[in-house]
């Protein structure tokens, strides 16, 4: 079987569903990898208050959220968050493929997709993420889209009613000075 490409999108209000759909499917098997959620969360309204905020943070210059697609089938979801200007121009990272859709490559060539809006479309010039010490997968996404390991945080995400360690993570996208984006 020829696995279906992969592409990402900017998040729409109708993203909910599916979204919710994998998230309530999934919750098992991200319990030891993702914070600790309310039960709204995984219900199709509970994502469409995220999205919701999610967009009006994009509006506002401070995100970029997108879903992963695996041909025309929502897969996941990519964001860019925390999205800072002036001298720093960076943003933080996140994302999530469901497990109907794990092991082919998608969260690889998502992040790759999602390091080429950051570079090309919103003019970042560096990448951040943080994974649990324990998400190995993650960290080999990571790794694989050239980012390094800059150091580890204590306690600092709630997982499973856990204060668990995280890794941090970063990727230069531009190296001239001066770079578009100072905005």
């Amino acid at each position: 079987m020829t696995e279906r490409p992969t592409s990402i999108r900017l998040v729409t209000p109708d993203d909910a569903e599916a979204l919710a759909t994998h998230l309530a499917r999934d919750r098992e098997a991200f319990a030891t990898s993702s914070p600790t959620r309310t039960d709204d969360y995984f219900t199709t309204r509970g994502q469409q208050e995220r999205l919701e905020g999610y967009l009006a943070e994009h509006a506002e210059g401070r995100m970029w959220p997108g879903v992963v697609l695996a041909g025309e089938e929502i897969a996941g979801l990519v964001t860019v968050g925390g999205i800072r200007r002036g001298p720093f121009l960076a943003g933080s990272v996140g994302y999530w493929i469901g497990t109907t859709h794990q092991g082919r490559g998608h969260a690889q060539r998502a992040l790759g997709l999602l390091l080429e809006v950051m570079a090309d479309e919103l003019g970042l010039h560096r990448a951040e993420a943080m994974t649990s010490a324990a998400n190995v997968a993650s960290q080999r996404v990571l790794e694989s889209q050239g980012f390094h390991n800059y150091g580890t945080t204590t306690s600092s995400f709630l997982i499973g009613g856990v204060w668990r360690d995280s890794i941090m993570w970063e990727r230069v996208l531009q190296t001239e000075r001066g770079a578009p984006g100072l905005r």
